[in-house]
């Protein structure tokens, strides 16, 4: 259809909206946008200004993954057992004590996420990120003070809190911001700054455990501040996402900072029509909340509360449920295929195989640097192969490592001194799977839970390792394989496929919002703006 055809198709839409097969043809010409330019890696050098801001909104990411990586080397420092026996090896009942230390980031980050989404919707994506920065900025100052092993887990918990509101609201404005084509690069900077993170906190405390006196753990827990704070004032010249914008009814300002995110014109043919498709989708939104709550989208602060609550049941309803299901369930199977083993306790399982303590310190951080390499093979394979084979390839691959590896810790176990081969062997494949968890599962499940949700509902949607390795030894490595054989079946059934479309596009997608009705609504408020925006002329 060129533009004659397609702007005849849009007046007789506005003119007789009662003819079906007009809307329809119409729709399909709005909803099939012309991309801004390359897909995938190579977009990213067209969007310029868009990928920095995703870019630096992804500190957050770097938060995450320093306050994860901070304490592996941390617990072996001899300043830092002797101010926090409980999690000492020879403590009584150190594994689990170790366990829940370790597991009040997690925890945390569950609870921060859980209460950042009407934080995300109430004040917006970015002013957000600068509250979630503020308390994490607070666990960071409460770890580094920490006296004793009670206040350095609230503190963990506290930062914990801050870092779960980066990991939620930050996927999310990087979707609400990226084009299509380019929007699944974007997302990857997330997972590849909280590796980053991981890496560099490793160094640090590899470099400060040198130090005589508590410095050689404070000083890493401080020095975690430095890009917080970095975050927290940068994100003050951070654009507001379009689509929040659009949710907010503000639409002249998200047509204003599509614009700037876009660096074309407003008359624009390609930024007209996502405007429209954005406004539309909003206004649907709007719709259903209002046809569902009647009386609780009425103004006062009781009646947001409650509406807070209630919205989170409609993650459950027709329209969602499938999408809740892919979002939860891709975060779930990214812990249980044994990440967080490696990251915190790498230097403990590196000492099963019968290293020396500085060989096991050295190879923790080659593991990390390693997941990075994976990581950034994402940037390139994301856009072009999409989601879906990324994460059934590296299921296989985990599988096969973790496979190999519980077969080698079994026959060597007792006697890792007898066999040296099978040491490296284990090495060898511990290296391959945090390759194959970088290139998979590590960025994906980070871009699938802020991309699928509607715009109404984007913002809602480690304890056991230690005794589980301390006592069963190769038992760890079977667990984590089951679980990336169930992570396969999982996603060859349950994910579709989301590479190169709109976020207003994923109805289509999952297939949930196909009555007949919801089509008529969408059709008509579409005719509508197209009447209200001079969508014609633009055209």
């Amino acid at each position: 259809m060129d533009k004659i055809d397609a702007k005849s198709a849009v007046e007789h839409k506005v003119s007789s909206s009662g003819h079906m097969e007009h809307m329809e043809s119409n729709a399909c010409y709005v909803m099939d946008q012309e991309p801004y330019g390359p897909a995938g890696f190579r977009g990213i050098f067209a969007n310029r200004y868009v990928a920095l801001c995703a870019s630096f909104s992804a500190i957050g990411g770097l938060l995450f993954g320093y306050d994860q990586g901070v304490i592996s080397v941390t617990l072996v420092m001899d300043h830092f057992l002797q101010r926090f026996p409980e999690v000492s090896d020879d403590y009584p009942g150190g594994g689990l004590k170790k366990g829940i230390m370790t597991a009040m980031i997690p925890l945390g980050a569950f609870v921060g996420a859980a209460n950042g989404g009407w934080v995300a919707d109430v004040y917006s994506r970015k002013y957000s990120i600068m509250i979630a920065v503020v308390v994490f900025l607070v666990g960071s100052a409460l770890q580094t003070a920490a006296v004793d092993y009670v206040m350095l887990t609230v503190a963990r918990l506290i930062g914990g809190l801050g870092v779960g509101m980066l990991s939620m609201v930050v996927p999310i404005y990087i979707s609400e911001i990226s084009p299509p084509e380019i929007r699944g690069s974007l997302l990857v900077f997330e997972e590849l700054s909280i590796v980053l993170g991981i890496v560099v906190a490793f160094w640090i405390t590899y470099a400060t455990r040198y130090i005589d006196s508590n410095w050689s753990w404070q000083l890493p827990f401080l020095l975690q501040m430095v890009p917080g704070v970095f975050l927290g004032l940068g994100a003050i010249l951070l654009p507001f996402s379009p689509r929040w914008l659009a949710s907010k009814g503000r639409d002249d300002e998200a047509l204003s900072m599509l614009v700037k995110l876009r660096q074309r014109e407003s008359d624009d043919f390609r930024v007209r029509r996502e405007w429209l498709e954005i406004i539309s989708e909003s206004k649907f939104q709007r719709q259903v909340l209002a046809e569902r709550h009647p009386k609780l989208v009425l103004p006062g602060l009781l009646n947001t509360v409650r509406l807070e609550i209630v919205s989170w049941a409609d993650c459950f309803r027709r329209g969602c449920l499938k999408r809740t299901h892919v979002a939860v369930v891709v975060m779930f199977f990214q812990q249980f295929v044994g990440i967080n083993a490696l990251i915190y306790y790498s230097p403990t399982l590196f000492g099963t195989m019968g290293l020396n303590l500085d060989m096991q310190l050295i190879m923790s951080g080659v593991l990390n640097v390693t997941q990075l390499i994976g990581v950034l093979s994402s940037l390139y394979t994301m856009d072009r192969f999409g989601r879906r084979p990324l994460l059934l390839a590296g299921s296989a691959c985990m599988f096969i490592a973790h496979l190999v590896i519980a077969v080698m810790v079994g026959k060597s176990n007792q006697s890792w001194p007898s066999h040296e081969t099978e040491a490296w062997v284990s090495v060898a494949f511990l290296l391959f799977y945090m390759l194959a968890f970088g290139a998979s599962w590590g960025p994906v499940p980070w871009a699938l839970p802020s991309e699928v949700f509607p715009s109404s509902m984007r913002a809602k949607g480690g304890l056991i390792t230690p005794p589980l390795v301390h006592n069963t030894g190769y038992g760890a490595y079977v667990f984590f394989a089951v679980f990336c054989i169930l992570s396969s079946v999982w996603t060859f059934f349950c994910v579709p496929e989301t590479k190169g479309k709109s976020l207003e596009e994923m109805d289509e997608v999952f297939g949930d919002r196909k009555s007949a009705q919801d089509v008529a609504v969408k059709e008509e408020i579409f005719a509508g703006l197209l009447r209200e925006k001079g969508f014609a002329q633009a055209a």
